[in-house]
């Protein structure tokens, strides 16, 4: 179900908020999401298909410490697979829109986010007190 633009507004301007008041929290959020890329996969599966051979040679010689470590190469080469890419970094913040576009209960109320979002629930219940 789609958001209405008053819920899409208010939504984009907790975001702001939150880059705004907490950005060691988000670098640390957006710094764990990505992709794996291209290389990390391949180095990965070659790495599990390693450990398998390295699994196969210990049960053939019959020694469960090769076996053991052959199973731990097998799960490094999974887990270096499967790790989000390294990115360049992006900007730490996003610009704020200007006073004049959509700032204005920022502009007027000069208080707290809370309290922006009090004022916002309390139109969006009484229309009148809106307009």
């Amino acid at each position: 179900m789609p958001l209405s633009e008053q819920e899409q507004r208010l939504l984009e301007e907790m975001e702001r908020s939150l880059y705004q008041n907490d950005s060691d929290f988000v670098a640390r959020v957006t710094r764990r999401q990505g992709r794996p890329t291209y290389t990390s996969i391949a180095l990965g599966v070659l790495g599990a298909l390693a450990g398998v051979a390295v699994v196969i040679v210990g049960l053939v010689i019959r020694q469960p410490l090769i076996g053991i470590l052959g199973f731990v190469i097998m799960l490094a080469g999974v887990l270096f697979a499967l790790r989000p890419g390294m990115r360049a970094p992006k900007a730490k913040t996003p610009r704020a829109p200007k006073a004049g576009t959509g700032g204005s209960s920022r502009s007027s109320s000069g208080g707290s986010f809370m309290d922006r979002m009090n004022e916002r629930w309390d139109k969006r219940n009484d229309p009148d007190q809106g307009q």
